[in-house]
């Protein structure tokens, strides 16, 4: 009777992730992040994913759903070209770098929802900012290569240590400096997949010298990231025919209140 019960509960929990994760992408897939960033305070608090399993699930969800939006963008030909190498191999070793760090010097809970809190709020006053006063594109004003690679390395070590990839953080960042989002968003979700791809597998290698809860939830990260999958399509599918302001705003009101409530939880 209690295993019965068990595999309900598990389902059930399935469904949820399956849900939360299509609804998240839908929203977030149109302006290049995964939905990770979201995804990640919903496991802590809905699902009780342990720390510091949290983050390689949430790399998980990146990895099963990040296909979905960047199918449709390849349709598109805007994968290709230089600031998606740059990104991607910028932020490859600073994820690995970043998973490490995660295991063996932040696995806290309470030290986890204050970083949830210090990336959030700002992540979400930017993107208000910028949405409201958007910065002006002159020639010239694009940070330069050497710059961008730069910024990919530290954006991929916090991603790896926050399980989002780095994408999510990458786009705000480079559409303030004066890249256009069309040009922007394909190339941030590439490297957020290519970065989860190596911090699941980094994790994974960490669960076998850890005493910790290292390895990911397989079954929820499965199920949000298939519901991640379906959503980042029809986000990507749907782009054209939203208001990208709205959408902006949106992402910025939800980054600012996630943060601002695990500020509130973390105790002084």
């Amino acid at each position: 009777m209690s295993s019965r019960r068990g595999a309900v509960v598990d389902w059930v929990a399935g469904l949820g992730g399956l849900t939360a994760g299509l609804l998240i992408a839908v929203v977030t897939a149109p302006v290049g992040v995964s939905g990770a960033v979201f995804l990640l305070p919903v496991q802590l608090s809905v699902f009780g994913v342990p720390n510091p399993a949290v983050t390689p699930t949430n790399l998980l969800f990146n990895v099963v759903a990040g296909p979905g939006a960047l199918w449709r963008y390849r349709r598109h030909g805007t994968l290709r070209g230089p600031l998606t190498r740059r990104l991607v191999l910028g932020t490859l070793p600073g994820v690995v770098a970043g998973a490490a760090l995660r295991v063996f010097v932040l696995p806290g809970p309470a030290v986890f929802r204050l970083l949830i809190a210090a990336l959030l709020l700002p992540l979400g006053l930017w993107l208000c900012a910028r949405t409201l006063r958007p910065a002006r594109t002159e020639p010239g004003a694009e940070p330069s290569p050497r710059t961008v690679t730069a910024l990919a390395l530290a954006v991929g070590v916090v991603g790896g240590i926050y399980g989002i990839g780095g994408g999510s953080l990458l786009g705000p960042v480079l559409v303030g400096r004066g890249m256009p989002v069309a040009r922007v968003a394909p190339a941030a979700l590439a490297a957020t997949f290519a970065t989860s791809v190596v911090g699941a597998a980094t994790f994974a290698l960490l669960s076998l010298v850890s005493d910790g809860t290292v390895a990911p939830d397989w079954f929820l990260g499965l199920s949000c990231g298939l519901g991640g999958l379906v959503g980042g399509y029809l986000g990507a599918l749907l782009q054209p025919r939203l208001p990208d302001t709205a959408l902006r705003l949106l992402l910025g009101a939800l980054a600012t209140t996630t943060g601002a409530v695990y500020a509130a939880q973390t105790p002084a």
